[in-house]
């Protein structure tokens, strides 16, 4: 194997020529291979999740590597290496930082949540106008969708659902904005759920007047 390619006669075979998935990652006996042959006095297995850690840290034990001389350090660990013994002594803040455009470290997973809904389903927006003293629709509901396959003309159908549950909460005196949003997100979220098996991001815009 050599980068992560596999030699085979004169030919070189890799994913661009052939249905195959070479693994730059060395298997366990490589491991014991190579820990036989470099006798290491101390030991800390990098890359995988902590189960490929500790499976790499068991193979090296078994080469007599000192249990007490191997470390396994999530990120943000402090190894010191100290009179010839690796050892935890800390941890420092770490993690992902992302970077959009010119902002460095304020996109949050939050963002990143909502950009992979957008890009997977698309976006539904409805907007309707209430009276604020009474709650009762004066206007609306207007749907749109983007994005998420679904014509506008089909939105007809849940029209009269949305209005029917605006007009209960109107009964009920709940007449908060950001009350009759969630509302109407569930009761479209939940229509478009059982009729096309999707979750796209659903924007409520209640208006008073």
């Amino acid at each position: 194997m050599i980068n992560g390619l596999t030699r085979w006669g004169a030919n070189v075979i890799h994913k661009g020529n052939a249905k195959v998935h070479v693994s730059g990652h060395a298997s366990a006996g490589e491991l014991l291979y190579f820990y036989n042959i470099c006798k290491p006095k101390n030991l800390m297995p990098v890359h995988g999740e902590w189960r490929h850690l500790r499976a790499n840290a068991e193979l090296g034990a078994l080469t007599g590597v000192p249990k007490d001389h191997i470390v396994i350090a999530e990120d943000g660990v402090v190894v010191d290496l100290i009179d010839g013994k690796a050892k935890i002594v800390g941890k420092v803040q770490a993690g992902y930082v992302y970077v959009d455009g010119l902002s460095v470290g304020d996109v949050t997973e939050t963002s990143l949540k909502d950009r992979r809904i957008l890009g997977d389903e698309g976006i539904i927006s409805v907007f309707i106008v209430v009276d604020s003293s009474s709650g009762k629709i004066v206007g609306g509901p207007h749907i749109q969708a983007r994005g998420s396959g679904i014509d506008d003309s089909a939105f007809s159908a849940v029209v009269p659902k949305v209005e029917e549950a605006l007009n209960k909460s109107a009964q009920d005196g709940v007449m908060e904005p950001h009350q009759l949003q969630q509302l109407v997100r569930r009761t479209v979220g939940k229509w478009v759920s059982d009729t096309y098996r999707r979750r796209p991001m659903i924007l409520p815009v209640v208006v008073e007047v």
